[in-house]
């Protein structure tokens, strides 16, 4: 029996044996493919121990294992129980196995290679797992690309030595340290393993990578999480400063310098400051820190706090902190106010630097203010007594009052006539004249004048001002100037569809209706026949003086040719023209040493040879039509052979009727002769 049972122990011993030498086997082999050649040492060993198992005992445990793993590491515990508990029947130094570690070091400490090399340790799962996370982290077994911390051993003028636990140590350029000039031996130092082994077998390292991929972790971590980190101010760039941050070189816009705006910028170049990450763009690597966003928070509380003291019409002591178009940004102490441009002066100024300037003391007034929006409006002028007030109260209407052209409109112009009151002049009080122009034709702006009060409203702070009551009104003697049937010389001022206007004098404009341009002509437009700023003469037709209208008339100034030409173009006449223009009703014709123009219908263009005339034709016309009082000749040309068809007919009938007669007569002769003839022979 203890023979049998020895030898039941001794094939488990061998089946345990076979089974550990299998799985160290397929550990190395992965552990050989992904690793350094520590790995490798075991691998081979584990292979020599496999070629010695070859006893049938450890070919039916291999073949439980592969079918049934869990059952064989199951089935291999229980025999490994059984032998533990005949060890005292067996020889001590024939079975031996490893007892379970506690920690990966002890593994690697304890393990002994050389009699795992001759067979007698073996290993199970649980320690070839402790020996995977001993190896963890070693040299032979960090990835490419991976950061580690290293420690400086050595150095030299140019290097520096660097041990991260492997079998080999890293050399990095001095250079990469240039930020640390302490660096000295036994620092430690983040390294990135640039390499395993190049060329040579030499580790490469880089602590300047390492430090880029750190920095990008810090960065993005303080943009997600809103940590305030320092940065050094390295140079002033275009709209703002470059700051490194973590070694990465980030951008601090101007705008997020500080809370007010910032002049000069080269103050804080080569200072550390706190920021925070605000914006990140990874694709152009891109890093955007604002200082501004520190004291915000802090300003926004304070405000508030300042806001809840203040009181409307409350008067402050400010500082000038910004000057834009539309106004101030006064400093309270701590808080900003705005005074509009408007609230600025009684006067009225272009740009608030009239008034103000940069970093100036001055005493303003609470208008309005927002508690939620935090806005506070400010006011200047009304630290002062209103222009209005203090105004000559013996100043009444149609006093003359001098002032300074302030500003220009379309509609007219404003006159300063003190600081802060203004009226304004409108257009039609510039000038007598009917025909409205624009204000600039008469004053440009910064222009000293002469105005007469119009209206003068001082509840409603209004004033209206006039500059033609200057001078007189050229309509009071319009009759005696300008008596219906008076001729005149004038300038075309304008015109429209229906006529001109002429301005005879300033203040004195009249229409020429488009009928009374010419006798003769035929105007479609004004333009066609004056142009604007040319002299014409006219005549005075009609005078409204109520109405301030002026009719006139340049046809006028001639006699109407009209007259003559009633006895040149009598119906019946014959005269010579050619076709000047030609359409679907007729024609216009045009007379050899006349202007007249004539209408002859298109019926009437027929030629003898039954064409009709076409434009530039030259031909007799016959005037068919006149009326002096409508202007109207009609001509036809087909008239002229008509009447010459008429006139040979005529003839034709009148030389038919003597040849009859003629016939006629001789006929009567020879029965005359006959008669005679008869009379004397009997």
């Amino acid at each position: 029996m203890a023979e049998k049972e020895t030898k039941k122990v001794a094939e488990t011993e061998e089946a345990t044996k076979e089974k550990a030498v299998k799985t160290t086997k397929t550990t190395a082999k992965k552990e050989t493919k992904a690793t350094s050649k520590t790995v490798k040492a075991p691998a081979k060993k584990a292979k020599k121990v496999a070629k010695k198992a070859e006893e049938k005992p450890v070919k039916e445990v291999e073949a439980k294992i592969t079918e049934a793993p869990e059952a064989a590491v199951e089935e291999t515990k229980v025999e490994t129980e059984k032998v533990e508990a005949t060890e005292d029947k067996a020889p001590a130094e024939e079975v031996k196995v490893v007892a379970p570690v506690q920690t990966p070091q002890d593994f690697l400490d304890n393990f002994d290679w050389h009699k795992y090399e001759e067979g007698i340790e073996v290993v199970n799962e649980a320690q070839l797992k402790a020996f995977d996370k001993a190896l963890d982290g070693t040299a032979g077994f960090v990835d490419e690309r991976q950061v580690i911390d290293g420690v400086v051993v050595r150095m030299t003028d140019r290097e520096a030595i660097i041990d991260i636990n492997s079998k080999s140590e890293g050399v990095i350029s001095l250079n990469e340290f240039r930020y640390n000039q302490d660096l000295k031996v036994g620092d430690t130092v983040e390294v990135l393993i640039d390499k395993r082994e190049d060329s040579s077998g030499q580790l490469v390292l880089s602590h300047r990578k390492a430090r880029v991929i750190k920095a990008w972790e810090r960065v993005n971590n303080a943009h997600e999480t809103g940590e305030i980190v320092n940065g050094y101010v390295k140079c002033r760039t275009k709209g703002g400063m470059i700051v490194d941050v973590f070694g990465l070189e980030a951008f601090l816009p101007g705008s997020q310098i500080d809370v007010k705006p910032i002049r000069d910028y080269d103050q804080f170049v080569d200072k550390t400051m706190e920021f925070k990450v605000v914006k990140i763009n990874h694709e152009f690597k891109n890093v955007v820190v604002s200082h501004k966003a520190l004291i915000e928070a802090d300003l926004e509380l304070q405000k508030r706090e300042i806001i809840g003291q203040l009181e409307k019409g409350q008067v402050l002591e400010g500082v000038v902190k910004n000057i834009t178009s539309y106004g101030v940004f006064v400093d309270l102490g701590g808080v900003d106010g705005l005074v509009h441009i408007t609230d600025l002066s009684w006067s009225r100024i272009n740009h608030p630097s009239e008034v103000v300037e940069l970093d100036q003391k001055l005493n303003v007034v609470i208008l309005d203010f927002d508690n939620e929006k935090t806005r506070i409006q400010l006011g200047l002028k009304q630290l002062s007594k209103h222009p209005w007030e203090a105004l000559d109260e013996n100043l009444k209407v149609g006093d003359k009052i001098n002032g300074k052209v302030a500003i220009i409109a379309d509609y007219g112009a404003f006159l300063e006539v003190s600081s802060g009151v203004e009226g304004l002049i409108h257009v039609s009080e510039m000038s007598w004249s009917t025909h409205l122009r624009s204000a600039q034709d008469f004053v440009k702006v910064g222009d000293e004048i002469e105005a007469v009060i119009l209206t003068l409203d001082r509840d409603q702070r209004k004033m209206s001002l006039g500059m033609k009551q200057l001078s007189p009104d050229p309509w009071t003697d319009i009759t005696t100037k300008y008596p219906i049937g008076s001729k005149h010389s004038g300038t075309v001022r304008n015109y429209t569809n229906f006529g001109v206007f002429v301005e005879l004098e300033e203040g004195i404009d009249g229409l020429v209706y488009i009928s009374d341009l010419s006798w003769t002509k035929k105007i479609k437009h004004p333009s066609d026949f004056v142009k604007v700023g040319d002299m014409l003469d006219v005549v005075v037709l009609e005078l409204d003086v109520e109405g301030r209208k002026l009719n006139l008339g340049h046809k006028q100034t001639e006699e109407n040719p009209w007259n003559a030409k009633e006895k040149l173009f009598a119906e019946g006449t014959v005269h010579t023209g050619t076709v000047k223009e030609k359409n679907a009703k007729g024609a216009i014709v045009t007379f050899e040493g006349d202007d007249a123009e004539a209408f002859a219908p298109a019926r009437l263009l027929e030629k003898e040879d039954g064409t009709k005339l076409d434009k530039g034709d030259t031909a007799e016309f016959k005037v068919i039509e006149f009326n002096k009082d409508f202007r109207k000749i009609v001509v036809s040309h087909t008239a002229i052979f008509k009447e010459e068809e008429k006139r040979n007919l005529k003839s034709a009938h009148k030389k038919a009727e003597n040849a009859e007669k003629s016939t006629l007569g001789d006929l009567s002769v020879l029965a005359d002769l006959k008669e005679k003839m008869e009379k004397k022979g009997k």
